[in-house]
């Protein structure tokens, strides 16, 4: 998981882009960069880290024009460890592109053998995002006409990225002297939103916190399959490039990643939290009759929404049982089971009043490896808890997720080959309660109507692409494993500033 920002202005954009990174830094700690447009030419600045790293002053004074994007890493395809991967990345034909993107690409092997073979352009990184720039490249070359780009040519290049790339993506790029290309994978897995404000400005993000908090209102979302073009004059086009869409997006975006002040497809995030939390107080009701349950704890932050509601609707009493070091990095998205285990106590910390001599249900938003789920349950102990519930706001994580968050190999989800039971014991808890699938999808579209169909392969092994078999499953864990081998002891430290000129005569 990635998130993505995009801003045409008036004005100078590089202020706007970094505040917009640093609200989607949920979204990626291992990586970020910007690239500005000025003129006919890109000045770019990326590195690795967390945003209020990788730019300093001087980066941000290099950083001129009105016109921009930025992208924050989540590690998935690819090595993490490389600045080389870092994005946006660059090609500089036709006109010079530079594009970020949030998801994840299915096809990127067969895709690299058509462009060295048959487009004859060279991918240099292991980056299913340079695969999907030099895709867009090489069919928007097909419909330019010498030096001008018409709306139309900028279209069926994305239809042409839509029928030849599988997968999840939302991208954000930009064309020297042109405009900024914004485009949706057909079933709308990845999130993205467009937003202006009132002075005529267009801003394109993840999330929709990244225009509220930038002073933009949020339009509309970019619906599957279509492209929004936005002239560096401050045109605005959109047109539908998809053949075949459906509206599914990731039902991971509500249970976890997404702030819980956004909107995804017209869906507030925070209410479907909320919701999740009365459906998971009916399975409680169902799994343990008897409701000895003295107080409801959350595993902060994204669960609290949960775990409230779930107490207010069962009448319990719900308590803020542990504290959090903001300072220490998400465990979840940190390469290395040794170095996820060891943090967990550095993270959270219980207040022992809230457990001692109590029946405590403990609620967090999902399992996936069970190893932090496991250390927090005996930090229940440890504070005196008789007995220690595990609830789920999420049903069990049975498979990898191939459209962009970094789930593990079957064989590290700790659901794989175990019932309920034996889950139970293996985090060392009395019972554990997991959300249904189709209650989760009940609570998501309750926040919205509108929303019916979800990508769920990580809870059902269901994959809306339909091009997903046990062959390819069994390719990418193997391809996991390799990649987890090759960072431990990786240096991923460094940064990159370009400035990216092309020729200096009018494009337009």
């Amino acid at each position: 998981m990635c998130g993505i920002i995009g801003v045409v202005g008036k004005t100078p954009v590089n202020q706007l882009l970094y505040d917009g990174l640093q609200v989607l830094q949920h979204r990626g700690q291992d990586a970020a960069g910007i690239v500005t447009a000025c003129g006919n030419g890109f000045h770019l600045h990326k590195g690795s880290g967390m945003v209020r790293d990788v730019f300093r002053t001087r980066n941000m004074r290099s950083l001129m024009g009105n016109a921009g994007i930025g992208h924050v890493r989540y590690p998935t395809a690819g090595s993490a460890s490389s600045l080389a991967e870092a994005q946006p990345f660059y090609v500089n034909s036709p006109f010079g592109i530079v594009l970020a993107h949030n998801g994840n690409l299915t096809n990127t092997e067969s895709l690299k053998k058509a462009m060295y073979e048959k487009d004859l352009r060279h991918i240099n990184t292991n980056s299913d995002s340079e695969v999907l720039l030099n895709v867009l490249a090489h069919e928007l070359e097909k419909h330019i006409q010498g030096t001008t780009l018409p709306v139309e040519a900028v279209f069926k290049a994305v239809a042409g990225v839509h029928h030849r790339v599988r997968g999840a993506y939302a991208v954000v790029s930009m064309i020297a002297g042109h405009g900024l290309v914004a485009f949706r994978d057909p079933c709308g897995i990845r999130p993205l939103v467009l937003g202006r404000n009132d002075n005529g400005e267009y801003m394109l993000a993840s999330e929709s916190v990244a225009l509220d908090c930038s002073g933009f209102k949020l339009v509309r979302d970019v619906a599957p399959g279509e492209a929004v073009y936005l002239t560096f004059d401050g045109e605005c086009h959109t047109q539908i490039c998809a053949e075949d869409t459906r509206h599914a997006p990731c039902l991971f975006e509500y249970v976890y990643f997404a702030r819980p002040d956004s909107i995804i497809d017209g869906a507030s995030v925070h209410e479907a939290r909320l919701l999740m939390g009365e459906k998971l107080g009916d399975k409680v009701r169902s799994v343990l009759p008897e409701m000895d349950i003295d107080v409801v704890i959350p595993i902060p932050d994204t669960s609290v929404p949960s775990a409230l509601q779930l107490a207010n609707y069962l009448g319990l009493s719900f308590r803020m049982g542990f504290i959090k070091n903001r300072y220490v990095g998400r465990t979840f998205i940190m390469p290395g089971q040794a170095v996820r285990k060891k943090s967990v106590r550095q993270k959270l910390n219980a207040i022992a009043t809230e457990f001692a001599g109590k029946n405590v249900l403990l609620v967090d938003d999902s399992i996936v490896r069970g190893t932090t789920s496991r250390e927090i349950v005996q930090m229940a102990r440890d504070a005196g808890a008789k007995k220690v519930y595990f609830a789920s706001a999420a049903p069990a994580v049975r498979f990898p997720n191939v459209y962009g968050i970094d789930m593990p190999t079957r064989a590290e989800l700790l659901a794989t080959g175990r019932d309920d039971a034996a889950i139970a014991r293996e985090i060392g808890a009395d019972a554990v309660i997991y959300q249904d699938l189709d209650a989760l999808k009940a609570a998501v579209h309750a926040a919205r109507g509108e929303l019916s169909e979800f990508e769920t392969s990580c809870f059902d092994g269901v994959y809306v692409t339909g091009d997903i078999d046990e062959a390819f499953l069994a390719k990418i864990e193997a391809a996991r494993e390799h990649s987890l081998s090759q960072r431990k002891g990786a240096e991923g430290e460094g940064m990159v500033d370009l400035n990216l000129n092309v020729a200096e005569q009018n494009l337009m």
